[in-house]
């Protein structure tokens, strides 16, 4: 089968970048700390944008976080901070890169109380992917109960940018939803992932 004749879902279009992102990680089960460290701080980077944006700035995110490693962003300081509004690979709003420096920290914080942020995050899915059956984008929710209870949890943590919608975008960039249409290719590829 070429690339023509795959069935995908009709957000990414034909743009290259939005393609390989939807068909290599998009609803990929991810579980390295610094993986969903990248994604919160992504996710919450998009907040009134559009994610192609994101994905195009996300080499400069890569490079301007320290390689998401949350440790190192967690001790970023006043010359950090000027330095990243300085930064034009990146999204410079200071409510969104303090963020980034504040959720980097209670990263550190859940991981003490809870073994690892990974652990904790997944639990909110029962440590195992949630398979939808959409059929159709517009069936696609912007938020569920899973993600509410995610963003309030976090929110007593002392994340920020992590309102229930965030959240739920957040649940399908790492893989704890499978939120492919039904008809998309990678649907029945990653229904069969074990997590």
């Amino acid at each position: 089968m070429t690339t023509r004749e795959l069935v995908r879902c009709g957000w990414p279009a034909k743009d290259p970048l939005y393609i390989r992102y939807h068909d290599r990680e998009w609803g990929v089960p991810a579980h390295a700390e610094r993986r969903l460290f990248e994604f919160l701080v992504l996710e919450g980077a998009q907040a009134g944008l559009s994610w192609i944006t994101i994905l195009r700035k996300r080499p400069a995110y890569r490079a301007a976080f320290a390689g998401f490693d949350p440790a190192a962003v967690a001790r970023f300081g006043a010359r950090d901070v000027r330095r990243l509004l300085a930064d034009p690979g990146i999204v410079r709003n200071r409510m969104k890169i303090d963020a980034a420096i504040a959720n980097a920290r209670a990263v550190l914080a859940v991981r003490q109380e809870h073994g690892s942020f990974d652990r904790f995050i997944w639990s909110f899915t029962d440590h195992r992917p949630i398979v939808n059956r959409w059929a159709r984008l517009g069936d696609v929710p912007a938020e569920t109960d899973a993600s509410r209870a995610m963003s309030a949890a976090l929110r007593k943590r002392g994340f920020r940018f992590v309102g229930p919608t965030i959240c739920y975008a957040f649940m399908q960039a790492v893989g704890m939803v499978n939120d492919h249409v039904v008809d998309c290719f990678r649907h029945r590829e990653l229904a069969r992932v074990k997590n």
